[in-house]
C-alpha cells in the first residue's frame, strides 16, 4: 500500500503516472464519442467548467485587469462562503484545492513536527502528501476522542488537520468539530480544515457552522464540489496573517489561481444556494435505491452518497466471470468498470477526477437531477452499471484485456 493512499495499488495502476495514462485513455473515448455525435454525461458530481458572467467584456480577461476589478468582490464573497470575519480573516484562491491545502501546510507545519489528522475515517491523500512535503509526521485519528488522546501523547503538536466530510462521505458531528478545535488550541496547535465538500454539505444538509465559524485558523474548499458551479479552484480562508503567508508561498510555487479566473469564481460564489446541495443529494438517493434493488446489499450508502466499494466490485466481477481468474486489485476493478461506463454509455464518473483517486470505491454522488433525467432516470443509470460489470467480467478470459482497457492498445 502506498504511504499516501488508503488502498492497495495493483500491477496495472501502480502509481500516479499509470493513472495519468488511464485518464488519457478516458479522453480518447470522450473524443471518439463526441466526434461520432454520441451522448456524454457528467455524473461525477463535480463541475469543472468555466462559467463566466454573461455580460463580461473580453477586455477584462487579463490577469491584471481581472485582479483589479474582481479581487475585492471575490474577497467579500469568499469570506461569506467560509464564514470568515472581515478585519480578522482573509481569503486566497489557489489553482486547485490540493494546492490550497499544500500552501496552508507549507506555512503552518514545522519540519520534523507531529501533525494530527482527524476525520470520520481517514485524511485525503492531498493532506497526507501535504504534511509529508512540509516535513511533518502525520498521526491519523478518527473522531474527537482519538484526537484528544493523540494530543496528550504528542505534546509538541503544531497543527491539527480536520476533515469534516471524508472521502468516504462520512461526516464528523458538530460536537466533535467544536471539541477538536478547542483541544487543539488549548495545546497550542493551529487548526487547518480540509473542507473539500464539507463547506457546503455541513451547513446546507447537517445544519453545522460554516468552515471558519467553529474556530478553525485556516480552511479550504473546492469550488467544483457539491452545489457550486466551478471553476476547479481551491478557496482558502482564515486568519489574515496565515492567509498572507500561504498566498506568498503559493506564488512562489506557481500554484496560485490566475486572476483571469476571478470573474468565474465571483459568479460561482455569488450564485451559490444551499438548496442546490439538497437537490443533488435527493437525486443521488434515487440512483442509490435503484442500484441496491439491482445489485444487492453490497452497495453501500451514506447520508449523502452511494458507494460501490472496490472489494465489492471485484467480488462481483469474479462472480460473473464464473471461475475464470480475474487478476485485478480492487482499484483496478473499479477503474475497469468506470472505463467501460465511459466507453459504452458516455458516463463520466468521479473515478477519473483524482490522480490517483482518494478511494478505491466507485462513488455515485451529487448527481444533477437534470442530468439524470437526460440519461433516462435512476433505473437506466443502474442498468448501465450492471451492464458494465458484465462487460468487464467477460474480458477475464482475454489475455491483456484489462491493461488494454485502462491504458489503450500497445
Amino acid at each position: 500500500m502506498s504511504s499516501a493512499l488508503p488502498y492497495d495499488s495493483g500491477e496495472i495502476l501502480t502509481d500516479t503516472g499509470d493513472h495519468v495514462r488511464k485518464l488519457t485513455e478516458a479522453w480518447r473515448h470522450i473524443a471518439r464519442r463526441h466526434a461520432a455525435g454520441e451522448a456524454l454525461y457528467n455524473v461525477s458530481g463535480l463541475e469543472r467548467g468555466l462559467p463566466m458572467p454573461g455580460d463580461l467584456d473580453d477586455w477584462v480577461l487579463d490577469d491584471e485587469w481581472s485582479g483589479a476589478l474582481f479581487g475585492e468582490r471575490l474577497r467579500e464573497l469568499g469570506l461569506a462562503h467560509l464564514g470568515g470575519e472581515s478585519g480578522r480573516d482573509d481569503v486566497m484562491v489557489a489553482n486547485r484545492l490540493t494546492a490550497a491545502l499544500f500552501a496552508a501546510l507549507q506555512v503552518t507545519v514545522v519540519p520534523g513536527a507531529t501533525v494530527i489528522g482527524v476525520s470520520p475515517s481517514y485524511s485525503h491523500p492531498a493532506v497526507v502528501r501535504g504534511v509529508r512535503d512540509a516535513g511533518g509526521v502525520l498521526v491519523e485519528t478518527v473522531g474527537a476522542e482519538a484526537c484528544a488522546r493523540a494530543l496528550a501523547a504528542h505534546p509538541e503538536v503544531g497543527v491539527v488537520v480536520v476533515t469534516r466530510l471524508a472521502v468516504t462521505y462520512d461526516a464528523l458531528p458538530e460536537a466533535d468539530l467544536h471539541r477538536i478545535v478547542a483541544d487543539a488550541h488549548a495545546a497550542g496547535a493551529v487548526v487547518v480544515v480540509d473542507d473539500a465538500g464539507g463547506a457546503r454539505v455541513g451547513p446546507a444538509v447537517l445544519g453545522q457552522p460554516r468552515t471558519l465559524e467553529f474556530g478553525a485558523d485556516l480552511g479550504a474548499t473546492g469550488l467544483d464540489k457539491y452545489g457550486v458551479a466551478g471553476p476547479r479552484v481551491g478557496l482558502l480562508g482564515g486568519r489574515a496573517d496565515l492567509v498572507a503567508k500561504a498566498r506568498a508561498r503559493a506564488v512562489e510555487l506557481g500554484s496560485e489561481c490566475r486572476p483571469v479566473l476571478y470573474p468565474s469564481v465571483v459568479r460561482c460564489l455569488d450564485e451559490y444556494r444551499p438548496e442546490r446541495v439538497r437537490e443533488l443529494i435527493a437525486s443521488t438517493r434515487l440512483v442509490g435505491d435503484a442500484l441496491r434493488r439491482r445489485l444487492g446489499d453490497w452497495v453501500e450508502e451514506t447520508p449523502f452518497i452511494t458507494r460501490l466499494p472496490g472489494a465489492g466490485i471485484l467480488a462481483e466481477i469474479r462472480r460473473r466471470a464464473a471461475g475464470v481468474p480475474v487478476d485485478l486489485a480492487p482499484i483496478e476493478a473499479t477503474a475497469a468498470v468506470a472505463m467501460s461506463l465511459l466507453a459504452s454509455e458516455g458516463l463520466l464518473t468521479v473515478h477519473f477526477a483524482g490522480l490517483p483517486p482518494g478511494t478505491d470505491a466507485l462513488l455515485i454522488k451529487f448527481i444533477p437531477p437534470e442530468t439524470l433525467a437526460e440519461l433516462g432516470g435512476a433505473e437506466r443509470f443502474a442498468e448501465a452499471i450492471d451492464d458494465a460489470l458484465d462487460a468487464v467480467a467477460a474480458m477475464a478470459s482475454e489475455s491483456g484485456a484489462y491493461r488494454a482497457l485502462l491504458h489503450g492498445a500497445a
